[in-house]
């Protein structure tokens, strides 16, 4: 079967059946109204958005609470262009779960937001580095809240340490001062901003358990954010620290192997997140905290490589590029 995608100048995205595969995948760019803003909303000129692993497995037919028909992409930045007079012309940015999923979302010319989910951007910033931000920094800065706030005292290990969410946690935790190990499944360096020397571990060759447990004077980690999930699952397990938390946000395989004894004789929590129950409300919210780290230099957006910025009339490329694993942020400027 095939699946035919439509992102729209304005604001609509179809569907026709699901996809058998990634290749499978076809978006066409077509005209649109644009949207019109209700009571209390703005309407929003995007420049840039994100090409987020959750907006194309959406358009793939994988999110079964997604409405159809409706426009893809959970983070922009743009202008409003209509609301209030106050806020005509403020260059804005955001993201949140309920766009592109369940509402209309930023992957085209114009979207329509309430005004309480609309931030005026950091100064510093482009439109495609403000645009880059929202799921990943969302997702790390809600799962670290949710797991207590990372101490200074606290030790930190990130799983999937170069994706985008392992990186905004990694910037987030030595932000705040804790040890960071990070962990990948090959011998690699960290491509990301950290605000402080972190250890790089291979699960591939090393005992990232014992090495973490080794390097901490027997401790292990007070949070490991496991951003892959069932691949770190045990590794996580071994890894932390009495008390230790661990965040999960994704995973391969539903059913792992579970050591109720070792998870109660730690005292261990187990956090799970899901940012699509964050609307782009509580997204604002979030971007209220970070943006004067944004705008200090303590926090930075993701590199933005020029040949991963598409116009909607290579969607298609940028959607493939995202679930195939590319190093790279990638952005789409209608």
């Amino acid at each position: 079967m095939n699946i035919q995608t439509k992102i729209a100048a304005g604001p609509a995205l179809w569907v026709t059946e699901k996809a058998a595969d990634l290749d499978s995948l076809t978006i066409d760019v077509i005209e649109a109204d644009t949207p019109k803003p209700g009571p209390g909303q703005v309407l929003i000129e995007i420049k840039a958005a994100g090409v987020n692993p959750s907006d194309v497995k959406a358009s793939l037919g994988h999110m079964p609470h997604a409405v159809w028909p409706r426009v893809p992409g959970r983070d922009f930045a743009g202008v409003v262009v209509e609301g209030p007079k106050h806020l005509i012309g403020t260059e804005v940015w955001g993201g949140g779960g309920e766009l592109g999923i369940t509402q209309n979302g930023s992957h085209a010319k114009y979207m329509a937001l309430p005004q309480a989910a609309v931030r005026a951007k950091p100064e510093n910033f482009s439109y495609e580095e403000a645009g880059s931000i929202g799921v990943p920094f969302i997702t790390a800065f809600e799962g670290l809240r949710e797991a207590g706030g990372v101490q200074p005292w606290d030790t930190v290990l990130v799983s999937g340490a170069n994706g985008k969410v392992g990186q905004a946690a990694i910037q987030l935790a030595t932000m705040a001062g804790a040890r960071v190990f990070a962990v990948e499944y090959k011998p690699t360096d960290y491509i990301g901003h950290t605000n402080a020397e972190i250890e790089m571990l291979d699960s591939s060759s090393q005992d990232v358990a014992e090495l973490v447990r080794e390097r901490t004077g027997g401790h292990g980690a007070d949070i490991v954010f496991n951003t892959v999930g069932s691949p770190y699952f045990e590794i996580a397990n071994k890894a932390l620290a009495k008390q230790g938390r661990q965040i999960f946000i994704s995973t391969f395989d539903r059913d792992v192997s579970f050591d109720i004894f070792n998870f109660f004789r730690g005292r261990h929590k187990f956090i799970g997140i899901d940012t699509l129950a964050l609307d782009s409300v509580h997204g604002a919210r979030i971007f209220d905290v970070l943006k004067p780290k944004f705008e200090q230099g303590l926090l930075k957006p993701f590199p933005i490589n020029p040949e991963t910025v598409y116009g909607l009339g290579d969607a298609a490329k940028a959607y493939k590029s995202v679930l195939r694993s590319t190093p790279d942020r990638v952005i789409l400027k209608p």
